[in-house]
């Protein structure tokens, strides 16, 4: 069984396409996967016989051999920008020559790049929108712009670059979201300034209920409880002003709260594994 971060991307090919509803736009088979990315809808995408709406910003991800067909209306053409790749091979890849079987043409396995058992890929959606992620929607787009713009180091370029987007993305999917709309705006308020340390007492309050029900609401929408949530956004913080200013340590402990550097300096060592200064100073800089 593979790992999503074991995968060897190669993209092949990147088309800018005009969906008009034209015949050739009917139900088919490729031997490479494929992401289609649309910026505008609507329109829909048939995947394993199943249709599905297109709206801005929907993102489709096919498989080798996977059977699908665009229903574009030709008074509303959609423009997608559609992306042909292999993920385990770069030795002979597919994605640089792509076949496809138009119905009722049949597939032909043995010509398709491997697709070996992943569970993480499987997991992946074949329709899905970026709507909520502008991140990964500008990276793809860059992803595109790279393989056009680029004659020397393509292939380095791009591959690298769609390795970072392909487990981004895979992290967007099933990172847990919030849905309650009272802890989303109580969230987006602590994650603007958690240098401020609000007390969790003013967090249930700002959110009309009563501490006990507060806690399991945000424990289930966050899977972290209250103290956890507020000391994870705290950190991030460090990690922030440690890479991006000028700060001493000592002064960013005082930002953040701290009566002195000693406890920031534990609290961020506990945390990351290393000491404020080891982190600015060290080559990752990674943040949690």
């Amino acid at each position: 069984m593979k790992k999503l971060s074991e995968m060897t991307p190669f993209v092949g090919d990147y088309m800018p396409y005009l969906y008009d509803g034209s015949s050739n736009e009917g139900l088919r088979t490729s031997n490479v996967y494929a992401i289609h990315l649309f910026p505008e809808g609507p329109g829909e995408m048939e995947v394993d016989g199943v249709r599905h709406p297109i709206g801005k910003r929907t993102l489709v991800f096919l498989r080798p051999g996977q059977p699908h067909a665009f229903h574009i209306s030709p008074r509303q053409p959609l423009s997608s920008h559609n992306l042909y790749f292999d993920l385990w091979e770069r030795e002979r890849p597919r994605s640089l020559n792509r076949i496809f079987f138009r119905y009722p043409e049949i597939y032909e396995p043995e010509t398709g790049t491997p697709a070996p058992a992943c569970e993480e890929l499987d997991a992946l959606p074949s329709v899905s929108s970026l709507q909520a992620h502008p991140h990964l929607y500008d990276l793809f787009l860059t992803i595109a712009r790279q393989f056009e713009g680029l004659s020397r180091y393509r292939f380095e370029a791009v591959n690298g670059l769609f390795y970072s987007w392909m487990l981004s993305w895979h992290d967007a999917i099933h990172t847990r979201r919030p849905s309650d709309y009272r802890i989303v705006r109580l969230l987006e308020r602590l994650d603007a300034r958690p240098e401020l340390r609000e007390p969790v007492a003013d967090w249930w309050k700002s959110c009309g209920l009563k501490r006990t029900y507060f806690h399991e609401l945000f424990l289930r929408e966050t899977g972290l409880t209250p103290k956890a949530y507020q000391h994870k956004q705290l950190m991030k913080r460090a990690a922030q002003l440690l890479q991006e200013s000028d700060l001493s340590v000592t002064a960013i402990a005082e930002k953040l709260g701290y009566p002195s550097i000693h406890p920031f300096t534990r609290h961020f060592g506990a945390y990351y594994g290393v000491s404020p200064r080891q982190f600015r100073l060290g080559p990752r800089g990674g943040v949690r």
